[in-house]
């Protein structure tokens, strides 16, 4: 059986993200394994190993995605401890859940969550739209990627059992979240003034791209 992403589980991976400094988004071992439904910490850790292998075989380095952290948790009565914690990438937290336990339906919804992060961040920093110096072309370049983009999400959807229009609309709803710093599909269309039936990125409203 295939496992949808929805709303909620959405919002359960937004819940515990994190901005760090530097505006780099991040998520922390602590959280993400309740998350994920481990019954104990000490459960998850081999997840964590083994993602840490896959990231070094992939070529990346490990320190770049996984570093180890103290945090700060609550126990009983209020009270707080510090305890040993992983600072996670977008990067990381994919790899987890690709090494987390499948038969537990969070996690394919967090594979496909941190799949699609994953390629947002990918158009975000894409050299071709760092260099453009006008705004329209950095609005038509972004309406070709969000083309190619929602093709992929398309079948990443199909993939993950999302069929109907409802569902669908849910994947191409957080790629614009992603490619306009939060906003919704129904916030965009509010700030650039437009109808219901008008595309969003073929408006002419330099307000936004």
């Amino acid at each position: 059986m295939r496992t949808k992403l929805t709303p909620k589980a959405v919002s359960l991976f937004e819940s515990i993200k994190n901005i760090d400094e530097n505006g780099n988004e991040y998520w922390t071992s602590r959280s993400l394994w309740k998350i994920l439904e481990y019954t104990e910490y000490r459960h998850f850790l081999p997840v964590i190993e083994k993602a840490k292998l896959a990231c070094k075989n992939s070529g990346q380095k490990i320190e770049d995605h996984f570093e180890d952290i103290l945090e700060m948790i609550v126990i009983g009565k209020g009270g707080e401890r510090q305890v040993d914690s992983v600072k996670l990438s977008r990067y990381a937290c994919y790899l987890i859940v690709q090494n987390a336990d499948p038969s537990k339906k969070i996690v394919a919804q967090g594979q496909t969550y941190f799949a699609i992060q994953t390629r947002i961040a990918e158009v975000q920093q894409m050299k071709e739209y760092q260099v453009l110096s006008t705004e329209e072309e950095k609005r038509l370049f972004l309406r070709a990627e969000l083309q190619t983009h929602n093709t992929l999400l398309a079948g990443a959807a199909k993939d993950a059992g999302v069929i109907d229009s409802r569902d669908y609309a849910i994947f191409q709803n957080y790629g614009y979240q992603g490619l306009y710093g939060g906003m919704t599909a129904k916030d965009i269309h509010a700030k650039k003034g437009l109808k219901k039936s008008q595309k969003i990125l073929d408006s002419d409203n330099k307000e936004l791209l």
